[in-house]
């Protein structure tokens, strides 16, 4: 039988917030930046057409659409060049903080998880109902759909750990010790927290 390490919070068998798994969603997300500045400069008539193995001019038919100028008309930016913000603060906020930002910024991992996971269902959403309202399917969009459901499935243990350590600090304290460990502020309430949070259990070799 081997310990745990030691900064392996619940439910985890690993730190969510080690510099492995934070640099893998850096590294995700920078591909789908690369795929959306691309699409971006399409619509921006940078560059002359757009690359689409699988669905001809599917890609360009869905950026050149009433709904995608609808949008663009709204937020007063191309929608792709939205999601190379989108997937940038993405990046961002992967490599903020420390290997213990789980409990130490709390906050921190809160807005990333906002980041991540709600919007990233949102724009999996969009590219499918795009795809339905248009009658077109962009190849390029679907992958960067594809990103954003891996990295929300490689964010949400983390923000899980941050909400169990959170919810120990409310059993031991008040809601303003609980105000205060969310945005980082040390006490003693907030090291025993943390401590239960902290895998005991033991693994098989």
């Amino acid at each position: 039988m081997a310990s745990l390490p030691p900064s392996s919070p619940r439910p985890w068998d690993y730190n969510p917030s080690s510099w492995s798994q934070r640099l893998r969603i850096a590294a995700i997300a920078m591909i789908a930046v690369v795929i959306a500045l691309y699409l971006g400069f399409y619509q921006w008539r940078l560059i002359p057409t757009v690359w689409d193995p699988i669905f001809g001019d599917g890609t360009k038919n869905v950026l050149d659409s009433e709904v995608s100028h609808q949008i663009t008309g709204w937020i007063r930016l191309p929608d792709a060049i939205l999601g190379v913000f989108a997937y940038v603060s993405d990046i961002v906020f992967a490599l903020a903080g420390s290997e213990r930002r789980w409990q130490d910024r709390p906050w921190l991992v809160i807005l990333f998880g906002i980041d991540v996971i709600p919007l990233g269902i949102v724009s999996i959403i969009l590219v499918v109902l795009q795809g339905i309202a248009v009658k077109f399917w962009c190849f390029l969009c679907l992958i960067t759909a594809l990103v954003s459901l891996i990295l929300i499935v490689l964010a949400y243990d983390e923000v899980i750990s941050s909400c169990i350590y959170l919810i120990e600090i409310k059993k031991r304290g008040s809601w303003k010790t609980l105000w205060l460990a969310f945005w980082g502020y040390p006490s003693l309430v907030a090291l025993e927290a943390g401590e239960a949070t902290l895998q005991k259990r033991k693994r098989k070799k």
